[in-house]
């Protein structure tokens, strides 16, 4: 059947078929785009074992002619050079080709076998690596890494730096099984990548309320507009709605007494920002701009994760009942998207990083506090006004312990986290011990603490009380705090079963719960969704919203949200926006897209 053919439906079969006519004795003689598809989608409806079996099965058939050998043969050459990460990570189908390979050997069809060379496949081994490998530090660096003393540009340009790298982990069988599940269970590549974006826009709400006074978080916020800025001038919108959505956070966004101080011209910059980034007109104003660009550019994967969804949930895979022919409209159009995300892979952002910088943010980007948590801080920071219905604890304001470690995993890898604690504690004495005496004085500290929320009082970390801490006292402290966040909490919750009518993450296997046709369990008490499945697991700790929380004690981290916050309109700073705090409920726990 010809290509020409091939536009609405097609049998497997057919679909085969026209990819081998595409080739000749030398290989590809005519367009290759249908071929290509087909091998980057056919898992949608076969599997790549299926398929290579397949090939096998045809180029064995009696009337299997040399030449048509020959043009099955330069299609599997053609699917390894252009997808080696199928047969790197899929050992059967490896495996298979080999032994194929081994068959044409055996009937001394040498020419044949040279043309599938599976042993060259490359190694994809690093890009499933959950982590960086250790880095080098330049000892020579004393440039100060004080991040709200940084330039906006070098900030932008490292965040760019590092959800790019983490970006250029994720292969199609990520995005594939993302949408075949709804969510990222076993799949690590995908949940870290997200996990990182939820870092970036909760570390901006916790450097803001690290600031004690009104006019320094004030200042914070209009130096990560700054940021913003030149985040969208480097063309990356992914890392540009994290700022944005943690600067919209309703922890932020409640802080009268700060947004009085924002300038005019800086709160009229922010507000062109959240334009770029809002997601009215189905996110039509970031679909425009990303269009235009040229060069390198970062999508908001979230927004086309959503379109791979909203494509495989509306159209069927295939057109008749007897699930005989393929829709090639559904499998052209998811393969746009994932064509997109593939090329943008490879044209790297062009940037100098700076290794020491960036081990710094990596760590600092690794904390973990529950969103409750941070707007209790909002509320320490600023306390609700003398008439409001809700009392205000009387805890003394203070930064928040260090919390759990970068992971979506309930359970961090102790080599991983003591290596990274090791690499920042040399870090921060390389950056901060101005006299270089190998030990961080009380002022020197406080330098530290104001730019790193996570860090504690002085006295916490100088365990011997000589005035002094060493690296040892530090390392130790961060160590303790990560085993006494490693205790499992169990509360009985009150579940309601109400409809999911827009994504909403499982708080407890951090799955997708979306569409009107889904249930979804929602505690009453304290706001936490899950699955009817997964409501005997869930090991939150049940907590009412409103109640205070004491940063003396640690508390137990709830299970990161997988989704991508999208900035509230309704929130954005100094427009008067009123957060009815008294019943907190989806007005923050479902901001998630």
């Amino acid at each position: 059947m010809e290509s020409g053919t091939l536009d609405q439906s097609a049998t497997v079969d057919e679909l085969v078929e026209a990819s081998i006519k595409v080739f000749e004795a030398d290989g590809p003689s005519g367009d290759v785009s249908l071929t290509r598809m087909f091998l980057m989608m056919h898992s949608w409806y076969l599997s790549s074992a299926d398929l290579a079996k397949t090939l096998l099965v045809k180029s064995q058939e009696a009337d299997c002619s040399p030449s048509r050998q020959l043009q099955i043969c330069h299609l599997i050459k053609y699917w390894i050079s252009e997808f080696p990460a199928e047969f790197d990570l899929n050992p059967e189908l490896a495996n298979q080709i080999r032994e194929f390979r081994d068959l044409l050997t055996a009937n001394e069809n040498d020419h044949l076998s040279q043309l599938i060379d599976i042993e060259s496949v490359p190694s994809y081994s690093w890009r499933r690596q959950l982590s960086d490998q250790s880095q080098t530090l330049s000892k020579k660096s004393k440039t100060s890494l004080l991040f709200d003393h940084l330039e906006a540009s070098e900030l932008a340009e490292h965040f760019t730096y590092l959800e790019y790298k983490s970006f250029c982990k994720i292969l199609f069988q990520d995005y594939h099984s993302f949408v075949m599940h709804g969510c990222t269970v076993d799949n690590p590549i995908l949940e870290r990548f997200i996990t990182l974006f939820n870092s970036v826009s909760q570390w901006i709400q916790l450097m803001v309320l690290s600031k004690p006074t009104a006019p320094q978080r004030a200042a914070v916020i209009s130096h990560f507009i700054k940021v913003a800025k030149e985040l969208l001038y480097l063309q990356n919108f992914n890392t540009l709605m994290a700022v944005v959505g943690g600067l919209s956070h309703s922890s932020i966004s409640r802080l009268k007494d700060t947004q009085a101080l924002i300038s005019s011209e800086d709160r009229k910059v922010f507000n062109s920002l959240v334009d770029v980034v809002t997601s009215s007109g189905n996110y039509s104003h970031y679909r425009q701009r990303f269009s235009e660009c040229e060069g390198f550019r970062f999508p908001i994967l979230g927004v086309h994760l959503k379109d791979l969804i909203a494509v495989h949930v509306a159209l069927p895979d295939w057109v008749d009942r007897a699930k005989s022919q393929v829709n090639l409209v559904k499998t052209q159009q998811l393969y746009s998207i994932l064509q997109e995300l593939a090329l943008i892979q490879t044209t790297p952002p062009s940037i100098t990083e700076r290794k020491d910088l960036l081990n710094l943010l990596m760590v600092s980007l690794t904390q973990y506090h529950t969103e409750e948590d941070i707007y209790q801080l909002s509320l320490q920071r600023e306390p609700r006004k003398a008439g409001r219905s809700m009392s205000v604890s009387s805890a003394p304001t203070q930064t928040p312990v260090i919390e759990e470690w970068s992971t979506v995993k309930s359970k961090a890898d102790p080599a991983l986290t003591g290596k990274h604690i090791e690499k920042m504690v040399e870090s921060v004495f390389k950056n901060f011990d101005t006299d270089g005496d190998g030990h961080i004085s009380q002022q020197e500290f406080e330098s530290i603490k104001h730019n790193f929320p996570f860090l504690n009082k002085f006295d916490d970390v100088d365990k011997n009380e000589d005035g002094m801490i060493s690296p040892e006292e530090m390392i130790e402290y961060f160590n303790k705090a990560i085993s006494q966040l490693s205790g499992k909490m169990g509360f009985v919750h009150t579940f309601v079963e109400v409809h999911s009518i827009k994504p909403t993450r499982c708080d407890h296997c951090s799955g997708v719960i979306w569409g009107p046709y889904k249930q979804r369990y929602k505690c009453k008490v304290c706001g936490v969704n899950c699955h009817k499945a997964c409501q005997n697991s869930l090991a939150v700790e049940c907590r009412k919203r409103t109640m205070s929380v004491s940063f003396e004690e640690f508390a137990c981290p709830r299970t990161r949200s997988l989704s991508f916050p999208p900035p509230l309109a309704s929130q954005q700073p100094g427009r008067g926006s009123v957060i009815l705090e008294q019943s907190r409920g989806e007005d923050v726990f479902d901001t998630h897209l």
